[in-house]
């Protein structure tokens, strides 16, 4: 195919394989130049315990969690844990969800405990590495 003077702003078929099911990924850091952003979208069909370590970044982010039938996304069919705060807060999402997470705030463990049907999540930092710090000092 020949290259276009704005075709560079296309990022073609960016599918990879998940856990369970395939992904699709903007990278920051390699796609765009660079950019100060990156999203991670995942699908699920069984429950699995993601991150058990609290931790932070020195980004802000938002996961979305939604279900996986497109014409019925509020429909999550899934129970997740989430835990936030130095406390470790405890909060179970079981309907379609936005969680700001902003910079510096500890998070985690996070584990999608029941899954119903397959359900979706939309990694979003605005940062074009992901990083994460345990470290409880600062």
């Amino acid at each position: 195919m020949t290259e276009t003077k704005y075709g560079k702003y296309i990022l073609r078929n960016p599918i990879g394989k998940g856990v369970f099911a395939p992904s699709m990924t903007l990278n920051g850091e390699k796609d765009f130049g660079g950019q100060p952003l990156s999203i991670a979208w995942s699908s699920y069909t069984e429950s699995f315990d993601v991150y058990q370590d609290s931790h932070k970044h020195d980004f802000d982010q938002f996961l979305w969690f939604l279900g996986g039938d497109v014409t019925d996304v509020g429909n999550l069919g899934a129970e997740i844990e989430l835990h936030l705060g130095e406390e470790q807060e405890k909060h179970i999402i079981d309907t379609a969800s936005i969680v700001y997470i902003p910079k510096g705030m500890y998070h985690c463990p996070l584990n999608y405990k029941v899954v119903h049907k397959p359900f979706a999540v939309i990694d979003v930092f605005l940062s074009p590495t992901y990083a994460q710090r345990k470290d409880k000092s600062e």
